[in-house]
C-alpha cells in the first residue's frame, strides 16, 4: 500500500529569473519503505523533501498522504497533520539549547498537550531503544554530535508519525556516529515499519536504504533496489552517481567498512 504518491509534481520559484526546481516528477512510496533521495547539489532534493513536508507547495502536481491530501487543509488543521503524520531529522539536529535531552524529546507531545504519565512513558521507551537513559537530564551541548542526533531521532518517533522525513542526517557526524545512526534509522524501520525518506548525498547512507531515487536537475532520472548484500547495492549506487555526474569522483574510494 503506498503511503505517499505525486503524481506529476511541478515547482517552479518566481524570482528575476523563474527557477524550475522540481519538473514532472512522480512517485510512489510503500509503507514502512526505507527510500534514499540522492542527486547532484541543486538538483531538488531539499525542495522535494518541503514539498513532502507541506512546508512549500507545488507550483502544480498532487502529494497525497495516507490517501490525503494536505493541501487541502485548512492552516490549523494543516500543521496539526504535520505535527501528527510526520517527523524531522535534519543535519544540524535542531534541539533547542534550552532543553534537556528528555524535553527536547517530548516537545511534540507537550504542543500536542498529553498528560505527563504519557509522555514519561514514551520518553522511557524512546529512550531505552536509542541508548539515552543515561543522558535525559543533560543539556545539547553536553553531549556528543552522534547523541544529539539520537535525540532529534526520538524526538522524530515519539508520537509515532506515519513517515519521517530526514534530511542529510549522517551530514555532520564522524563515520562512526553515523554508522549508529544509520543502523538505528534501518532498525527502527524494520521494527516499527515506519516510513522513512532520507535525503543524501552519501552513498554509503544510501546503502542502508530499500530503494534509492535519483533525481538530476528536478527530474526522475533512476531508480535501485536493494539486493541481498549491501556491498553490491553500494557499488550499484556508485555507477548510477558516476551516470548522473557532478562530484562523484571523490567518493569512487570509500569502501564500506
Amino acid at each position: 500500500m503506498s503511503i505517499l504518491m505525486l503524481e506529476e509534481i511541478t515547482k517552479v520559484y518566481e524570482g528575476k529569473v523563474a527557477h524550475l526546481a522540481i519538473n514532472q516528477l512522480s512517485f510512489e512510496v510503500e509503507k514502512g519503505e526505507f527510500l534514499a533521495v540522492m542527486g547532484p547539489s541543486g538538483s531538488g532534493k531539499t525542495t522535494l523533501l518541503n514539498l513532502i513536508s507541506t512546508i512549500d507547495r507545488p507550483t502544480s502536481g498532487d502529494i497525497m498522504i495516507n490517501g490525503l491530501d494536505p493541501l487541502q487543509l485548512k492552516s490549523n488543521d494543516l500543521s496539526l497533520f504535520r505535527r501528527r503524520q510526520l517527523g524531522f531529522v535534519f543535519q544540524d539536529f535542531n534541539l533547542l539549547p534550552a532543553l534537556t535531552v528528555e524535553e527536547n524529546m517530548v516537545l511534540p507531545l507537550t504542543l500536542d498537550g498529553q498528560p505527563v504519565s504519557v509522555m514519561k512513558e514514551k520518553v522511557n521507551k524512546i529512550a531505552e531503544q536509542l541508548d539515552l537513559t543515561s543522558i535525559l537530564e543533560k543539556r545539547p551541548f553536553e553531549i556528543s554530535g552522534g547523541q544529539a542526533q539520537r535525540t532529534a531521532i526520538g524526538r522524530a518517533l515519539i508520537h509515532e508519525p506515519s513517515i519521517i522525513l530526514a534530511d542529510e542526517p549522517t551530514g555532520n557526524l564522524d563515520s562512526k556516529a553515523a554508522k549508529d545512526v544509520l543502523e538505528l534509522l534501518s532498525n527502527v524501520n524494520k521494527k516499527s515499519k515506519t516510513t522513512i525518506i532520507m535525503v543524501t548525498h552519501d552513498p554509503i547512507a544510501a546503502s542502508y536504504c530499500d530503494r534509492v531515487l535519483f533525481i538530476k536537475d528536478g527530474e526522475y532520472f533512476n531508480e535501485i533496489y536493494k539486493d541481498d548484500r549491501r556491498q553490491t547495492f553500494f557499488q550499484r549506487i556508485l555507477n548510477v552517481l558516476s551516470l548522473l555526474g557532478g562530484n562523484v569522483n571523490d567518493l569512487s574510494t570509500i569502501r564500506l567498512s
